[in-house]
Formats: C-alpha cells, structure tokens, sequence
C-alpha cells in the first residue's frame, strides 16, 4: 500500500517526533514494514531510534539536494519492520537552496516514489515551520496527523497550519487528507488538560482520534537510550497508547491483521 503519512505542526514541543518515532515502532511490532523519515534538521527522529546523527554520511538532505537514490540513504534500525531515512543539520540550508530549483515543492515526492510501494506505511517527522521541506512533507504525503499538546496555547497556530494544509490541497496535492489530530501530553488530574480535549473535540468532531497520549516519563526518557518507548517499557501508559493509536490508523484504513 505505502501510505505516507506526515506528522507536522508549526509549533515545536507538541510531540511530533515523539509520535513518528512510537507510532512507526508500534505498526512495526504489529509486523506492518514502516519507514521513518526524519525531515527535522535536529535530527531527533534520527537519534530516538539509535543512529548517531554526527555519524550520518548521506541523509534525507541528499536524496532533495542532490538526487542521491533513497536506497542508499535509508538505514535499518535495531528493530523488525523498522528503517530510517536520517535527517542531518545540512538540511538547514536546504530551504535556500531549493530556492531556484525547478518543482522545488516536489523534490521530497520524486525522493521517495522509487521506494513507496516497499513500504505498509512511510512517516515523515516534520521540523516545527512551515517552511519549504514541510511544504515537500505535505506535497508527497497521503494524509497528515496533527499533534496538538493539551495546554492552555493548543489552538494557537492550528487555524494558521490547517490553512496551509488548505493551500497545499488545492494547489500541490490534491489528495492530501487530515489523517487526524492527535491530543498529546495529556494529564487527566488537570481541568485544563480536560478543557483543552473537549474544546478541540468540539471544533474538530470526528477529526480527533479517539487515542489520547498521555504525559509519560517512559516516553520522555526513551530517546536518551536511542530506543522507541515500546523497546523500553513495554507496559508503560506512553507504549500502550501508541499502540492503541496504530490501532485506530489501521482500522480507520482497513488494514487490521
């Protein structure tokens, strides 16, 4: 099938590397073959599923600058059903350097057209802008999941990348769909946290996922050991609502096993 998927808001701290990284973990241990793209020049992605960014040699970068073939970029992580394309802190630059590029928005598409049908799913962690690389995440993506932290700024900037969404339908990728909003670092102790939920389940109705992933200190601390949260605490609250939200993706796309 090869489904992209890209996971993207312009606000930074809202979980969107978070959930690239256990979300592809998730539909990898339910044996789904997944690969994450990281096209976050912090190379988070990268380094939150055990690759060494400083050691990274040919990267996403390369595929978009350089026409470099994925194949040769795309790693295989310590886990089944799992690979990476890596990000590096070249891509910095990749914004001014597309500039005067032709199809400049199209470059990520002709990057991964070779290998999409190679993969169940492809889930491309966008950096917090909305720049020219997310506008190519957007571009090549079939649908994109929207992570939106509860507290009190949730809202805030939604409206603005909702609109570039908008845009991008109507004049890059017509079949791009909102795969959903995803409610994160939810705390159920806090009535603003709860606010926050009924608020954006209000404006955006069946949008939301059902799936709300909590605040956990498994999932904050399994990137320091260069693993997603299922390969550290498989019973953890994070893991399990990552594996409930793989779930709700594959029933709502009629891929259940």
């Amino acid at each position: 099938m090869g489904k992209i998927i890209a996971i993207a808001n312009q606000k930074g701290g809202v979980g969107k590397t978070t959930t690239a990284i256990n979300l592809g973990a998730s539909l990898a241990a339910l044996e789904f073959k997944t690969l994450v793209v990281d096209a976050d020049p912090q190379a988070n992605s990268t380094s939150g599923l055990g690759m060494n960014p400083k050691e990274i040699r040919k990267s996403i970068y390369d595929c978009m600058i350089s026409e470099v073939d994925v194949k040769d970029v795309i790693l295989q992580t310590a886990f089944d059903y799992l690979d990476i394309i890596p990000s590096h802190i070249d891509l910095v630059g990749a914004e001014i350097e597309m500039i005067n590029i032709k199809n400049r928005e199209e470059r990520m598409r002709d990057s991964l057209a070779p290998i999409k049908k190679s993969y169940d799913f492809i889930l491309i962690d966008c950096s917090p802008s909305l720049g020219l690389v997310t506008v190519n995440a957007l571009t090549v993506a079939d649908s994109v999941v929207v992570p939106v932290q509860c507290e009190y700024f949730a809202l805030e900037g939604l409206g603005k990348l909702l609109n570039t969404i908008k845009i991008i339908q109507s004049r890059l990728n017509t079949d791009l769909e909102i795969e959903g909003i995803l409610l994160t670092m939810y705390d159920a102790r806090l009535r603003l946290a709860n606010q926050v939920v009924d608020e954006v389940t209000l404006h955006f109705k069946e949008l939301v996922f059902k799936t709300l992933i909590p605040r956990n200190i498994r999932l904050s601390e399994s990137p320091s050991f260069g693993m997603p949260s299922i390969a550290h605490d498989a019973d953890s609250k994070g893991t399990q609502s990552y594996l409930n939200l793989a779930q709700e993706i594959l029933t709502k796309n009629g891929m259940t096993k």
